[in-house]
């Protein structure tokens, strides 16, 4: 009986996230894209784990721009999740001429964090400032280093926070081992939440889930799917060990 009931929990679920979208009207609910690749990579650029102290230190790279797949994880990033919103911006820090040709050619538009140096809450904070600047309702993120983020990840957030008073919805994967991990620059965030982010900032706060932690949120789990669908490439093995699944 629990079994049968689990399984009719999801199917509603999963039902209500395919057609939720469609029940939103446009004036009310609008959400803008954006994909945070605002950070230095200062991880991916560390010597791999596995090198001796004679090695090489490794060339300095934007994690996003390394080759993976037929383009970058940048350009599978994107290549996905134009699919799921209607308008996509990029939030990447420094020389937007640094890009490749295969990037530029789309056309996006480039925001850079208003505030340096302070995570990823720097570029969330520039993007619900250019939402609510265009009347978009809600921003949705795509993490600049998780590549395999499901096709109805925005689906499910926007139902999640549709059909209740959230004012943001981030994602969870759990394991088959039953572990849960958060993932919070994967999520939805209401534009009218910029003041107060400015202010979590302004007062010294940089931690992302301390902040969700004081609004009205929900966290969307995403069951025993692999590889984790919010797998996160930090060093250079990892981006090696992702394209397995490619």
């Amino acid at each position: 009986m629990t079994a049968l009931i689990f399984f009719l929990f999801r199917a509603l679920e999963n039902w209500t996230a395919r057609i939720m979208p469609d029940l939103f009207c446009q004036d009310d609910f609008k959400a803008l894209g954006v994909i945070i690749a605002g950070g230095k990579s200062r991880r991916f650029n560390e010597p791999t784990r596995k090198a001796s102290v004679h090695s090489r230190p490794p060339t300095q790279n934007d994690k996003f721009l390394m080759p993976f797949g037929p383009s970058s994880l940048l350009g599978h990033i994107i290549d996905r999740a134009q699919k799921q919103v209607d308008r996509l911006v990029l939030n990447i820090n420094g020389d937007p001429a640094r890009l490749p040709a295969h990037i530029t050619a789309l056309g996006m538009e480039i925001i850079s964090d208003e505030i340096k140096d302070i995570g990823p809450l720097g570029g969330i904070l520039t993007a619900l400032k250019m939402a609510k600047k265009n009347e978009f309702s809600h921003i949705i993120t795509f993490s600049g280093d998780s590549p395999f983020f499901p096709p109805d990840y925005a689906a499910r957030l926007m139902a999640a926070v549709g059909t209740s008073e959230a004012k943001i919805a981030v994602c969870q994967s759990r394991g088959a081992d039953g572990e849960i991990h958060r993932h919070p620059t994967m999520g939805i965030y209401k534009a009218d939440l910029q003041d107060d982010l400015a202010a979590y900032i302004h007062g010294g706060g940089r931690r992302v889930m301390a902040w969700i932690a004081g609004q009205p949120h929900k966290e969307i789990v995403w069951d025993n799917i692999s590889p984790d669908p919010f797998l996160n490439i930090n060093r250079r093995e990892d981006l090696t060990a992702a394209k397995k699944y490619l």
